[in-house]
């Protein structure tokens, strides 16, 4: 019994271990040598191995001494060819999980990195631009100096804070309420506790200093060219804005009675406040010449050609504001709504009344877990959630918990057959079909297949279909813009195939995606147009980051976001979100390692921009 408790206490600090060490896996370095992170995977089997067969625990050893060999550049082809043949034979002969894996992993390999391979073994290096980025700059997809901004935040220079993020980010408040935040998610901070909260951080430093009352950098002068922007959403406004800086005359059309589009239209009021919203648009449209056109619709008041006849380039960031429908009967019964059509009648003011209904929902998107809390604020009875997949849950974490915390009820492992209606022509309820989880496809989702359960009917009086959107491109299309399967077709740089000065980016070249992503479209889109019309305009930032100084890396826990009682937000639509204290702030900026200055910020072109 001693030795068992001895055991017992062994295993407890080794898996005290093993969490630390977890966090170190998640903040792997952007931008490493692949083949240096499959080494050390691979040694990681090495370690697992029991030593019971050969195949495992000599053979991943020899894999191992030959991928050193790639790695050091000291190998051929004919070493590749051997580590290859070696791995096919650890994975069929290997007799457990330890060695299959492993010799899996860099079969694996072979493929994905089949390129650094080559460099490796042709050049003795990796393939060019392979090096360190400092993570939060290089994930957050409009590049904001975020270390420089928390360091701004930290002084107490909230002005200068915002005039950081503005100048790659024109939504500072938009953002520090409804972004995903990706810049957290391989902080260097993990090493130590956890990631950086650095949307907390944008939300405390927008709630101390509005982005109305905070100077815009000076405009340039008049270069006399006319661009063009067809949708003031936060792809259309973010070119616009920075085209303005640079000079040029903007004039934006929209469709609805405000600028915004889906922040305003689709993201409900409980988590983004559309007073604070307009605190950006008002910051936007103050910066420069920008002429706003509210509720002009292109291809019923003006046509394509018109507009763009009557400027030197134009833009194109339409949204994707139309939600889908499914393939089925009865999917256009009354009563059933797509997810982004159901935001959009709740934003406008014609929100359906819900009371003592059952509502249910399909999708486990983020745009579909908005549309179960505002069924939830509209008084309904109950709301489910059903999805197919576990993976299909693509919300945030958090939003999803709130949702539960609300009462919205999940279910997953159901697939949807079909809609069934009332005699009035209402849905009335809708079958599901049980399903198993099978294999995992080669993206790393799992599959699934039917049960031999029998399909069963679910009552419902609302039915939302969290199934995607789409762009309004038909008039486009129509006048020659070249669209595929409903997205624009547009390179990198935001220029349209095929099409002079004309440009597009956002969720109408991507598909739907987030506020972030079209936001760093518009940046790319306006920069790009510059150099076309012509220029190479640099944007002045009236701030810069203050001097580092050194972090003791002493573990502190991460300041987290607090929210509403439950009980008290879900019976209206109030902003949930409270406010970081002062001392949270300041303790929370003192957790950033400053990337930028020490580590792989202090390498040449560390940035990652």
């Amino acid at each position: 019994m001693h030795r068992l408790a001895e055991r017992g206490n062994m295993n407890e600090r080794i898996n005290v271990m093993l969490r630390k060490f977890s966090s170190r896996m998640s903040s792997y370095p952007l931008g490493m040598c692949p083949l240096a992170l499959y080494r050390s995977l691979l040694q990681i089997s090495i370690n697992q191995s029991c030593g019971k067969c050969v195949p495992c625990r000599d053979g991943l050893v020899e894999v191992d001494r030959l991928l050193t060999s790639i790695l050091n550049g000291d190998a051929d082809d004919g070493t590749l060819k051997k580590m290859e043949e070696m791995c096919v034979m650890i994975a069929k002969s290997s007799d457990c999980a330890v060695g299959v894996m492993g010799a899996n992993l860099i079969l694996d390999s072979l493929t994905e990195f089949a390129d650094e391979y080559e460099s490796h073994i042709g050049r003795k290096r990796c393939v060019e631009n392979v090096h360190q980025t400092i993570p939060c700059i290089t994930l957050c997809p409009a590049h904001v100096d975020v270390p420089g901004y928390i360091a701004l935040i930290k002084d107490g220079d909230y002005d200068g804070a915002v005039k950081l993020i503005r100048n790659r980010n024109p939504f500072p408040t938009a953002c520090a309420m409804v972004c995903e935040h990706p810049c957290e998610r391989q902080c260097r901070r993990a090493i130590i506790d956890a990631p950086v909260n650095i949307r907390g951080l944008k939300k405390y430093v927008v709630d101390q200093a509005h982005a109305d009352n905070v100077d815009t950098p000076p405009r340039n002068v008049s270069t006399g060219k006319r661009v063009a922007v067809i949708g003031a959403g936060p792809s259309g406004l973010t070119a616009a804005y920075f085209l303005a800086l640079m000079g040029h005359n903007v004039v934006v059309y929209e469709e609805h009675d405000k600028a915004g589009g889906m922040l305003r239209y689709g993201i409900p009021e409980y988590r983004l406040p559309k007073e604070r919203l307009d605190e950006d648009i008002r910051a936007i449209l103050s910066a420069g010449d920008i002429e706003l056109k509210c509720g002009v619709r292109v291809g019923r008041d003006i046509t394509f050609e018109e507009i763009r006849n009557s400027c030197d380039a134009m833009y194109m960031g339409l949204g994707a504001q139309i939600g889908n429908r499914m393939p089925m009967e009865g999917a256009d019964a009354e009563n059933v709504v797509p997810a982004a059509d159901f935001l959009q009648m709740v934003a406008g003011g014609n929100a359906p009344d819900l009371t003592g209904k059952r509502v249910v929902l399909i999708g486990g998107g983020n745009v579909a877990m908005d549309a179960a809390r505002t069924a939830v604020r509209l008084n309904a009875a109950t709301v489910h959630v059903f999805t197919r997949k576990r993976d299909d849950y693509t919300a945030l974490a958090s939003e999803i918990e709130g949702a539960m915390q609300e009462g919205v009820r999940f279910r997953t492992l159901l697939s949807f057959l079909n809609i069934e209606t009332g005699d009035d022509g209402s849905v009335s309820a809708v079958w599901l079909q049980p399903e198993i989880v099978a294999e995992y496809d080669k993206f790393g989702m799992v599959t699934t297949e039917h049960s031999s359960n029998y399909p069963y009917r679910f009552k419902c009086d609302y039915l939302i279909l969290g199934v995607g959107q789409r762009s309004d491109t038909a008039h486009f299309e129509e006048s020659g813009v070249p669209v595929e399967r409903g997205r624009i077709k547009a390179d990198t740089t935001c220029n349209v195939v095929e099409m002079d000065g004309v440009f597009s980016g956002g969720d109408c070249v991507t598909g739907p995606s987030t506020a972030i992503n079209a936001i760093a479209a518009g940046q790319v889109a306006a920069f790009n147009i510059d150099e076309y019309l012509g220029y190479h305009h640099k944007v002045h930032c009236e701030a810069s980051a203050p001097p580092a100084y050194p972090n003791p890396c002493i573990p502190t826990g991460r300041a987290e976001i607090e929210e509403k009682d439950p009980a008290e937000r879900r019976d209206n639509f109030d902003f949930v979100e409270l406010s970081m204290t002062y001392e949270e702030a300041v303790r929370e900026c003192g957790r950033c390692l400053r990337c930028d200055h020490y580590g792989c910020g202090a390498m040449e072109g560390g940035r990652g921009e």
